[in-house]
């Protein structure tokens, strides 16, 4: 594994990337900064004193981490490497590099050298996947019954048949006849498997793991913290 300094430089890809992220980790972000910023700035305006060093400090240390934890994770995928944007981390591993993709109570990659690196920007959400297990029971429980009616009735039409389950299923949009529902979450690790198993042998997508730390996130987040400690240890 390398950094990027010992990395040569590597081609523009040829495909675009496509990126995702967690629209709730931005929607609380968003949040979270807003409370901050209004506390912060309004003890700056109206407080006095340490009151208002304090605030800075503060401001400086919570605004970078929030931001780094909800706002920076993301994950950029194209045909010939992975990018993850994690809180304090920019990982690159080209598809021949990628060992496989993992599903658990996280979302991972494995690096053929045994190294893991999380999916921030792709949670699991095992509600969804509660979910979507209850949403497959109801197809399969459905499609069952519309079977019973074509036995029964010669063709379903005094049941309904298959045909209105279908429709059924494709006017709510939440119903897949031809397989279990999956999350969310779980449909982009599918996607990033399949593109793994198409692209791991192509000549493009070989090379070198390079991990990045965000230096531009730690460094304004470890300064705020010791001008709180100071400021606390002085008071």
């Amino acid at each position: 594994m390398r950094t990027p300094d010992e990395q040569p430089t590597a081609p523009d890809p040829a495909s675009k990337d496509r990126v995702h992220r967690s629209p709730m980790g931005i929607v609380g972000g968003v949040l979270l900064l807003g409370v901050a910023l209004w506390l912060g700035i309004d003890a700056l305006v109206r407080g006095e004193g340490r009151t208002q060093w304090l605030a800075l400090a503060a401001l400086i240390l919570v605004v970078p981490v929030v931001s780094a934890f909800t706002l920076r994770p993301a994950v950029y995928v194209n045909d010939d490497r992975l990018r993850i944007r994690n809180p304090l981390r920019v990982i690159v591993l080209p598809w021949g590099q990628v060992g496989a993709l993992r599903s658990g109570y996280s979302n991972e990659v494995v690096a053929k050298s045994g190294t893991k690196f999380q999916l921030w920007a792709i949670p699991v959400s095992l509600r969804a996947r509660k979910k979507a297990a209850r949403r497959t029971a109801r197809a399969s429980a459905e499609r069952g019954a519309a079977a019973r009616g074509e036995r029964r009735g010669g063709g379903g039409a005094g049941y309904g048949g298959s045909a209105g389950f279908g429709g059924l299923g494709a006017q709510r949009g939440d119903v897949d006849i031809d397989g279990p529902m999956r999350a969310e979450t779980d449909k982009v690790m599918d996607d990033l498997r399949d593109l793994l198993q198409h692209r791991e042998q192509a000549k493009s997508a070989q090379g070198e793991v390079t991990v990045r730390w965000a230096y531009e996130v730690a460094g304004p987040a470890i300064a705020g913290a010791i001008l709180l400690v100071i400021l606390l240890a002085t008071g």
